[in-house]
């Protein structure tokens, strides 16, 4: 059936181009991550592009006015994107909306004139535009459109005439970046712009709307272990941010994230900037964020952990916990303990625990912000993602997390074990620790060094539950103060227990919820009987290993440390800065001690 030409697009045919384009993308995502090694060979440009776009189908609705449709999809496309070839392509998707003009529908020529300015949009939006890669596919396509305005009338056989051009400029990028020459592929990116555009040519070639609404969407798949050789990870975190209330204009903001590290691409409009960095230190990236911006979403993917699944695994075992988990990183690292960090929010401020903040940045912002911080849970999409990573290199997982009294966390990881577990078949322990902080530490701890020894994944399994009935933590606070803001404790009872300088000891019983385990009229009396209890409940007992922990509070950690180093004869594990999430309830000057038993 020959297909009738079309001389303008509307908001319709604009949306049910893009969702042909975007339902070839989602088909083909493992391919692009098999082939992606730049700027680094982590394997995801295809699960990040499928993100930025799946976006659009989800939750937009086609207009029959361009102008709106093209609002909507730049709008969706730039909240929800993805790594470097998301940020660009979305990029890109808003150049075209914003040089659009109030039209209901574009001709050929309009069309060119917007692709061709919306051009500038993403070279800007990189730090240090790269050649051979998506930036130089869409360019070359754009000017092959812009050169060929007058020329076709169709856009039909504009978009299927184009296809020569992709095709030359995709095959080009292999000589332009030595990466590609060296690994013998093409730019992951650019072949997913090629891929969009086939997709659309495909919609015309075969005139079939209805199988286009009526084709299942493809799900999203997670990075490829490719089989690329091994390189450095030179910056650890893959770190994006989207950035409200700018103080500060691109140019200066694209300069302290090139401080902070390389990849830098920013996306966005003048309200709302969708940031891209690979850094070392992202706390200290969003510390500074934060006095320019409002910071309403990041996350930071950690590529070294990634890249020891694939090229450095230790074990056979993988070991995963929460950012409860009291341990310093050289521990953390040693063992490859994979860590998912619990959200933290002051206000509309968006934060993740131990990545993006650190405790003594927390305790700061603690002292100083008008809003106590809110915490919530680690979703279950996110441990999905994580052991469907880990499942591809280990034979088995074990998860350990805080208290199901504490947190959803270990409910929402346990629902992600099963599913990836019928996925992959391999085995998943998902471990409620009834504890947190030190003495979940102390327990991550052990089975690190269970794993170390060879033992199986049963038989470690088992040993955590003995080793749980013999691990408590003993948490000494200084004020009541952070309780009553964070309403654990009435505002009366710490009216009340201020004034007669009451601090409460707290611990946790066997189901996993805290109670006062005692309380004085000072702080040093506070620790003196936490440590008299100890000298109780270790007669007849040998003590594996202990860890000491404060909130802002190295005096009282200092005596702590002391004493127990007398008590047991061992230095202690570490002595750190408090959790972030249990510190806030617990509030600045807390002390504590957490102990395991053999």
């Amino acid at each position: 059936m020959k297909t009738e030409p079309i001389l303008e697009i509307d908001g319709r045919r604009l949306y049910y181009t893009f969702i042909a384009g975007a339902n070839n993308i989602l088909a083909n995502q493992n391919y692009l991550n098999k082939i992606n090694v730049f700027p680094v060979n982590d394997g995801d440009t295809g699960s990040n592009m499928a993100t930025t776009i799946q976006s659009v189908i989800e939750s937009i609705h086609p207009h029959k006015s361009y102008k709106i449709t093209a609002d909507l999809i730049a709008e969706t496309t730039m909240t929800n994107a993805r790594g470097n070839s998301g940020i660009i392509f979305a990029q890109f998707l808003y150049g075209i909306s914003k040089e659009t003009g109030n039209c209901s529908s574009l001709s050929i020529p309009q069309f060119a004139e917007s692709i061709k300015k919306s051009i500038p949009y993403m070279y800007e939006a990189v730090a240090n535009p790269v050649e051979g890669t998506m930036l130089t596919v869409i360019r070359e396509w754009s000017d092959y459109i812009y050169t060929h305005r007058e020329i076709i009338t169709d856009f039909n056989q504009l978009f299927v005439r184009s296809h020569d051009c992709l095709a030359k400029s995709l095959a080009a990028t292999k000589a332009q970046l030595i990466e590609l020459s060296n690994a013998n592929v093409v730019d992951s990116g650019a072949n997913a712009f090629v891929l969009f555009i086939e997709g659309i040519i495909g919609l015309i070639k075969s005139n079939n709307l209805h199988k286009l609404l009526h084709t299942k969407t493809e799900t999203l798949v997670l990075p490829s272990n490719s089989n690329h050789i091994q390189e450095e990870v030179k910056f650890r975190y893959c770190t994006e941010g989207i950035l409200k209330n700018l103080t500060v204009d691109q140019k200066s903001l694209s300069l302290i994230l090139q401080n902070h590290g390389d990849s830098v691409v920013i996306g966005g409009n003048e309200k709302t900037k969708h940031i891209h960095v690979h850094t070392n230190h992202p706390a200290d990236m969003f510390q500074q964020l934060k006095d320019i911006s409002l910071i309403t979403f990041n996350k930071a993917d950690d590529m070294l952990r990634q890249s020891e699944a694939i090229y450095k695994r230790k074990y056979n075992i993988a070991l995963v916990t929460d950012s409860t988990c009291d341990l310093p990183q050289n521990l953390m690292d040693q063992y490859q303990v994979n860590m998912v960090p619990i959200n933290i929010n002051f206000g509309e401020s968006h934060y993740l625990d131990k990545v993006t903040i650190q405790p003594g940045q927390f305790y700061s912002l603690l002292g100083q912000h008008k809003e106590f911080p809110k915490t919530s849970q680690v979703n279950e999409k996110a441990f999905v993602s994580l052991y469907t990573r880990l499942s591809a290199n280990y034979d088995s997982i074990i998860a350990i997390h805080l208290t199901d009294k504490f947190s959803g966390t270990f409910y929402n990881s346990q629902k992600a074990a099963l599913s990836v577990f019928q996925e992959f078949n391999k085995p998943i322990a998902v471990i409620n620790s009834k504890n947190l902080s030190g003495a979940l530490g102390l327990l991550v701890l052990r089975t690190a060094h269970a794993i170390e020894a060879g033992n199986s994944h049963d038989e470690i399994v088992g040993m955590v539950s003995a080793w749980m009935k013999n691990t408590y933590i003993f948490v000494s606070v200084k004020t009541l103060k952070y309780m009553v803001r964070g309403g654990r404790v009435s505002h009366f009872k710490g009216i009340v227990a201020n004034l007669l300088n009451v601090n409460p000891i707290v611990s946790m019983d066997e189901d996993g919820a805290s109670y006062i385990f005692g309380k004085t009229y000072s702080q040093q009396s506070n620790m003196e009987k936490v440590m008299l209890h100890l000298s109780s409940i270790c007669k007849g007992r040998e003590i594996w290993n202990y860890i000491v922990l404060h909130a802002q509070n190295t005096g009282s950690a200092e005596w702590y440390t002391h004493k127990m180093k007398a008590f047991t004869g061992k230095e202690p594990v570490s002595v750190v800065n408090i959790s972030p999430v249990i510190g806030a309830n617990a509030g600045i000057g807390t002390a504590a001690v957490a102990i395991m038993f053999k």
